[in-house]
């Protein structure tokens, strides 16, 4: 058993990847954990399976969660204008082919999970510039959104789908309602509750060394970036809720196992998060239109016969899913920017989830990667 998703890894490491470490959980269960490659290349450390890594947006998933749980309180509903918690938001610009123009529709919260609110993942912005200097460097979560409020939107709420910082925009939403800041509620609300230790959004910077080496693969070269978030992090005292987690793959399975079997949201609150809710025109600009839909914060199953997971992925490789259906939980970890496997991993999870349950419907995977790659996948 495995045979094959260790050779899927085997490729990962070929095409470029300097080291991976991937655990599944089955029923509750750990059924397989393998770890490989090097966490440091330079000194040629070895991966341990203890690493930190910088998750980038394998944080959505839990700043949609503290949202919802948020949601499950009755304390918001979907369909509220954001401008009703976040008045900077009630007198919003939009770009159009006749120059900026006043939006007509308002943002509502259910377009910050759906990331269909209009906004850019621009963070370099004229506003959020002005929002570093203005504050000298900190950003705090919610008053870097005052400043973001002033860009002009890309297109006019719930038009389309367009990957930003609407998960940011969330993270300070969940701080209105809270009352709390981002990074303490999902501290008490999540990691504490599942036992994450190792997991945060606000690394204090006595403890960044404890963050693995980080890569950048360009030219068939790694070159180290340092351990800080890349981009994302826009001021000091910035809890970017759409990439500024941190943790580790032990960390992180035990908030995926929690979200499956309801620890922390309901069964019902899980069920809805994981549909579908893009429109045939959102759909036109959805990255995986092909396999998945979009639900709360996730891709998500879309009916296709062998996409039965949810879940995401992050920007230095890292990827999890959740197949609900099949009490399957899986997670990535790895720490390379621009990675040259970051097609491959969803490849990865639908191999794994065959070789668990003894399923049939993924042999156009190995066909397809064995093309690719010329390995002798079984299949």
């Amino acid at each position: 058993m495995f045979e094959n998703i260790k050779k899927i890894c085997d490729i990962c490491l070929e095409l470029g990847l300097q080291g991976y470490d991937l655990i599944v959980y089955k029923d509750g269960k750990c059924v397989y954990r393998k770890f490989d490659g090097y966490s440091d290349i330079e000194n040629k450390v070895p991966m341990n399976g203890k690493e930190r890594y910088n998750i980038y947006s394998c944080s959505k998933p839990i700043t949609a969660t503290a949202a919802l749980q948020l949601w499950e309180k009755g304390l918001f509903s979907l369909e509220d204008k954001l401008a009703d918690y976040m008045p900077e938001f009630s007198r919003m610009t939009v770009k159009t082919d006749d120059g900026i123009k006043k939006a007509e529709n308002p943002i509502l919260i259910k377009h910050l999970f759906e990331m269909t609110a209009g906004f850019s993942y621009d963070v370099n912005s004229p506003s959020l510039k002005k929002c570093y200097e203005e504050t000298n460097g900190k950003c705090p979560t919610r008053e870097a959104m005052k400043y973001l409020a002033k860009e002009p939107l890309l297109f006019e709420p719930g038009d389309r789908w367009h990957y930003s910082l609407c998960h940011d925009v969330l993270a300070a939403l969940v701080e209105v309602i809270s009352g709390e800041k981002f990074e303490i509620y999902v501290k008490k609300n999540i990691f504490d509750k599942v036992g994450m230790k190792d997991t945060t959004f606000m690394l204090p910077e006595s403890e960044l060394s404890t963050i693995a080496e980080q890569y950048r693969f360009a030219d068939g070269k790694h070159k180290n970036v340092g351990k800080n978030i890349q981009n994302y992090k826009i001021g000091s005292e910035y809890a970017s809720g759409g990439a500024g987690g941190i943790s580790t793959v032990d960390d992180y399975i035990k908030f995926l196992e929690a979200l499956r079997t309801g620890k922390l949201l309901k069964l019902e609150t899980l069920a809805l998060m994981q549909t579908n809710r893009l429109t045939k025109e959102q759909r036109r600009t959805y990255w995986t239109n092909g396999t998945h839909g979009y639900g709360l914060g996730v891709r998500c199953d879309r009916g296709l016969e062998g996409y039965s997971d949810f879940g995401w992925g992050g920007a230095a490789g890292a990827y999890l899913a959740i197949d609900t259906e099949n009490g399957i939980s899986l997670y990535f970890g790895t720490h390379l920017l621009s990675s040259p496997a970051q097609g491959i991993r969803s490849e990865l999870c639908r191999v794994a989830m065959a070789e668990i349950t003894g399923s049939q419907d993924y042999q156009n995977v190995f066909k397809k990667l064995k093309g690719l790659y010329d390995y002798s996948l079984t299949y």
